[in-house]
């Protein structure tokens, strides 16, 4: 299937702009030359199956990683010259959860705070917004632990938005939960790329976590096979549905790596 439409810059720099990426473990390539762009106040799906490189993608995007072949910026800062100013743009919901179990949500959510130097009345004012949008204020004393797995990755959400990011990556956010908690969190950031201006970098491998109307990047085996808008690829491939396009793609991995 042919590329379509790329994801490209309007006025002012991408919110995130990925330039000719690639990254070896060893000898073993998981990227090879990967290019895309996200616009500010836009959603844009990171679409691939398990193993094609979402992971390690998003590792390198929050400098985890140093990116060896290839560029990222962030509202144009370098993530290995500028990670600072990069990273300070920047709001990451990991796949595994990363919360304390042992601290409550407050505290979880002050100590992200204080390392953005962010405290006192400011922190304070902070938590009870980011818990209110994420609809968690009456948990803001309990333990983790007590949470539910969808709790849990609200909490998440909420403590990265403390330091007001202009970009957010979210990584499987809604691996393991059930489908009202995954809707719930899907309704709640789709949300603020409307009300705030937000740019969302979302990675999946489930198709009805996509919209026809969303940008989206397609992973295959470390590779981009297509980007651009759902409904451009889903035209491109001659399918019916972003679910057909996708099923299509894979097939024409398995068909290259068995030939």
């Amino acid at each position: 299937m042919q590329h379509v439409r790329t994801i490209d810059r309007e006025d002012g720099p991408a919110a995130l702009d990925v330039a000719g990426v690639s990254h070896f473990y060893g000898r073993k390539q998981a990227l090879e030359n990967v290019s895309f762009s996200v616009r500010p106040a836009s959603f844009t799906v990171l679409l691939g199956l398990n193993g094609a490189g979402k992971t390690t993608l998003f590792s390198l995007t929050n400098h985890l990683y140093d990116t060896r072949h290839g560029t990222i910026r962030v509202f144009g800062h370098d993530i290995n010259r500028e990670s600072g100013e990069a990273l300070r743009r920047m709001g990451v919901v990991f796949q595994a959860r990363t919360l304390d179990l042992d601290l409550s949500v407050r505290q979880n959510l002050a100590y992200h705070a204080r390392l953005h130097g962010i405290g006192g009345q400011e922190e304070a004012r902070r938590t009870a917004a980011a818990l209110e949008i994420v609809e968690m204020s009456d948990r803001v004393d309990d333990k983790a632990r007590n949470l539910s797995g969808g709790q849990m990755r609200r909490v998440e959400i909420a403590r990265a938005l403390l330091h007001s990011p202009a970009l957010m990556l979210l990584d499987e956010p809604t691996v393991g939960l059930d489908i009202r908690s995954r809707a719930g969190i899907l309704k709640t950031i789709r949300g603020l790329v409307k009300s705030r201006g937000l740019a969302v970098l979302w990675a999946t491998h489930l198709i009805d976590e996509v919209d026809d109307g969303d940008d989206a990047v397609v992973l295959r085996q470390g590779e981009v096979a297509a980007r651009g808008r759902v409904r451009d690829i889903v035209e491109a491939s001659g399918c019916g549905s972003i679910g057909e396009a996708f099923a299509l793609l894979n097939r024409a991995e398995t068909a290259e790596t068995t030939s």
